[in-house]
């Protein structure tokens, strides 16, 4: 069981790897600049560029708590981090825009993963089966606000 977890939490952390690091990396080594924020209007582009900082903050640090047993106060305080950039986003996604929306969507689901995660770790369960396919569809509605901002929504 112990195994299924570690394995689950390091599919979680490449697929972040893949999906979030990798473009990244490419973008400085061919010396663009990213538009991951893009040029919005509004408060669409601070959101969103809040969102994906706190989904960012999230998939980096799972690394630590691939293998229990788990150190509570490393877990805390991590969890603690990313429960505050969630709330930055929550603060920052205010407007009515469209993206605004997609990326408070974000946020909702984010800290419900990282709820459902800090109870399995806390009590010895097991992580949510689908902890992958929510952190794409988290990642896929991030990468919709930043879309919708780049076009004025």
């Amino acid at each position: 069981m112990k195994k299924l977890v570690g394995w689950i939490i390091f599919l979680v952390l490449l697929y972040f790897a893949w999906t979030k690091l990798a473009p990244k990396l490419t973008d400085v080594k061919l010396g663009s600049k990213s538009t991951t924020t893009g040029a919005g209007v509004g408060g669409g582009n601070s959101c969103t560029g809040a969102a994906e900082s706190a989904s960012s903050e999230w998939g980096g640090g799972l690394v630590r708590f691939v293998n229990p047993p788990y150190d509570l106060d490393a877990w805390s305080s991590f969890q603690g981090s990313v429960n505050r950039r969630i709330g930055d986003a929550e603060a920052q996604c205010t407007c009515i825009e469209e993206s605004c929306g997609k990326a408070r969507d974000a946020m909702r689901e984010l800290r419900g993963l990282v709820n459902e995660l800090d109870t399995a770790i806390r009590t010895g369960g097991s992580p949510p089966s689908d902890a992958v396919q929510r952190q794409e569809s988290i990642d896929r509605q991030i990468t919709e606000a930043q879309e919708l901002v780049r076009s004025g929504k």
